[in-house]
């Protein structure tokens, strides 16, 4: 048994639904992210002696200000009162993890591989 999307109408445009009806909830909503960098890059940020300042500090100021435009960022999201938004950044150690890739298709012969020529500059 399916559910029908609700934010479509009968003729299958986008629409907003009306939750003017609905009472206030809580709600809690978790985002994870890992960024990868180079160990020397890392050193940097946590010595907090970055070029162009505190790094840390303006990425949990635009995590904050990404939560609080929601609504602007996702379309037909309805914007909803914050009470908190807390963004926890955790420096960690790099891991010596590699990511292999697999392919079930075989290369193609050299012969298929041709050298594009050179692209010439605009005057």
């Amino acid at each position: 048994m399916t559910t029908p999307l609700t934010h479509f109408d009968a003729s299958g445009h986008a629409t907003m639904v009306d939750v003017s009806s609905k009472p206030d909830t809580h709600r809690t909503a978790t985002a994870r992210a890992r960024v990868v960098m180079a160990p020397a890059t890392l050193t940097i940020i946590t010595s907090g002696t970055a070029a162009k300042g505190d790094v840390l500090g303006v990425a949990r100021l635009a995590g904050i200000m990404a939560a609080k435009r929601t609504s602007d960022l996702i379309p037909l999201c309805h914007p909803l009162m914050l009470t908190k938004v807390s963004v926890d950044l955790i420096p960690a150690p790099p891991t010596r993890s590699k990511s292999k890739r697999r392919s079930k298709s075989p290369a193609p012969p050299a012969s298929r591989w041709r050298r594009s020529p050179p692209r010439r500059s605009r005057p």
